[in-house]
């Protein structure tokens, strides 16, 4: 690696946890700890939000997309801005009107405390197994850009080493830490970026734009592939990409959390809608490099391309190649740090969630105990420190980027989304379920999904429908991924509502959830 190069990592990666420690070190209080005493900025949490949601392989993959599905991807993006507008109104009230710290709380005043238990040791097995194995796959293209420069190292020493500067801010800053190093990783890596276009601008032919679009790379619709099996069919990505929307951001307290960390709730709705803009114009700018390198590479007849569509080389290695062989010294050293920066912020935001999460939805839930603040704050850095060891040794399970839990695993959402983005609505719906109605949905629908995932396939002329215990063909394929967090819900709203028929009454506790509740001491 060149010296410059090495210096900006090694620059970055110490300033990184001094700059948490720094901004979150007078933390007093649990409520400070948890949700930032609810006074951080909307624009930074909406840079947050951006960050947290984005993964190495995001900043890797997005722009290999273009040699594959041109834009299409900007079809699921705008999915996520509707899917954001509707949680923002019709999710985000409902937890800050019950001055929440956990968006599992409003399962509990709705049901009662078997379905948000249920509810959070769900979201604790998601995050294991998705962050877990994303901060594995997060190690794999910085392994390889390490191993381009001579530097040979293990996939864990890459985890540890991550995981260890990470837990130093999360630990000691809490929610107020990792949002403001997430606004300083994301603009890393998206200055990165724009500095990849500007690079690539002086190299390319003048009306290179017309070049790429005449070959179709900046198409941005599909209307003519199959709906069920196309993971870009327009009705699906937009529509699927809605529903996981409003899942991730509306159910899942990985976001939610720096949701409730704003000052009021048109605040975290700035937040939430904002991020559903940034990260469209951000996926918008990932592909643009991504069409930028397609003709720069010699389009359909060159190299990269052609090894692409052969199958020879992965969308994922178009981006590094070029990050390696191709940008100047300072440049490259840039978006490595960038890379880098997209694994932490990610890792950072999944343990200070989980952390939350453990406290107040089982913790504090089920032991009924009054505990004074200081020690809830000594439990929540407990946690912290605890989950992150667990993530290291999870990760560092992994000794190649072969292995196919990780397809697996980074996909693991699927079978849970629907049933907690589901339990929501059937909560704000149905006003007969009681938590018993609830929880047999919630159970039915991550059965459903799993079965749905793993057995059910397609055929991929005829959508004719057919069982297969094994791998998926070239003729028989699985439901679009965009798709399952859509059916997750209907599967949690049909149970749910049905079994809700045998009662008379609406459930008392459906009007209690919606009457303005005190402010809560986490």
């Amino acid at each position: 690696m060149n010296p410059v190069d090495l210096v900006i990592v090694i620059v970055y990666l110490a300033a990184m946890p001094i700059i948490g420690v720094l901004v979150g070190r007078r933390q007093k209080s649990a409520n400070d700890y948890f949700v930032g005493e609810r006074s951080m900025p909307w624009w930074a949490v909406t840079l947050s939000v951006v960050a947290t949601e984005t993964s190495t392989l995001t900043v890797i993959s997005t722009p290999g997309l273009v040699f594959g599905s041109e834009f299409l991807f900007l079809e699921v993006a705008f999915g996520y801005i509707l899917g954001r507008i509707v949680a923002a109104f019709v999710l985000l009230p409902r937890y800050f009107r019950g001055n929440y710290v956990s968006a599992y709380e409003f399962l509990g005043r709705r049901f009662g405390r078997g379905l948000q238990g249920t509810a959070s040791v769900t979201f604790v097995v998601t995050r294991l197994l998705a962050e877990g194995l994303r901060l594995f796959a997060g190690a794999i293209p910085i392994k390889a850009i390490l191993d381009h420069y001579g530097i040979h190292t293990s996939y864990w020493h890459i985890v540890v080493l991550l995981t260890a500067l990470t837990l130093i801010y999360a630990f000691v800053g809490g929610i107020k830490s990792v949002i403001w190093v997430d606004v300083i990783q994301w603009s890393l890596y998206v200055l990165g970026a724009i500095g990849a276009v500007v690079f690539l601008t002086t190299k390319l032919p003048d009306g290179w734009t017309s070049i790429a679009a005449s070959q179709g790379r900046f198409q941005l619709t599909d209307f003519t592939s199959n709906i069920i099996t196309s993971p870009y069919a327009f009705v699906g990505a937009v529509v699927g990409g809605a529903f996981l929307s409003m899942a991730s951001h509306g159910a899942d307290q990985l976001i939610v959390g720096r949701l409730l960390s704003t000052k009021s709730l048109r605040d975290g709705q700035r937040a939430l809608i904002g991020s559903s803009f940034v990260v469209f114009v951000q996926f918008a700018l990932f592909l643009v490099v991504g069409a930028m390198l397609w003709v720069y590479t010699g389009g359909k007849t060159g190299a990269t391309a052609t090894a692409v569509a052969a199958g020879k080389m992965s969308g994922d290695d178009v981006f590094s190649n070029f990050i390696v062989n191709d940008l100047p010294v300072g440049l490259s050293g840039l978006l490595i740090a960038g890379i880098l920066a997209s694994t932490m912020g990610a890792l950072a935001s999944a343990l200070n969630a989980l952390s939350t999460s453990t406290i107040a939805d089982l913790y504090q839930r089920f032991t009924k105990r009054s505990v004074e603040d200081s020690k809830l704050l000594r439990h929540g850095r407990m946690w912290t420190l605890i989950w992150a060891v667990v993530f290291a040794i999870f990760a560092s399970l992994f000794t190649n980027s072969k292995d196919p839990v990780i397809q697996q695993g980074l996909g693991i959402v699927g079978y849970t989304y629907g049933a907690l983005l589901g339990s929501f609505f059937l909560g704000l719906i149905v006003k007969k379920a009681r938590q018993a109605d609830a929880v047999i949905a919630f159970a039915c629908s991550v059965v459903g999904m799993a079965f749905l995932i793993l057995f059910v396939k397609f055929d991929k002329a005829t959508t004719a429908v057919h069982l297969q215990f094994g791998a998926a063909t070239k003729t028989l394929v699985p439901l679009a991924t965009y798709w399952y967090t859509f059916v997750g819900v209907v599967i949690t709203m049909v149970v749910g509502g049905l079994l809700a028929l045998r009662h008379r009454d609406a459930d008392p506790h459906a009007a209690e959830v919606d009457a303005p509740q005190a402010e809560v001491t986490v």
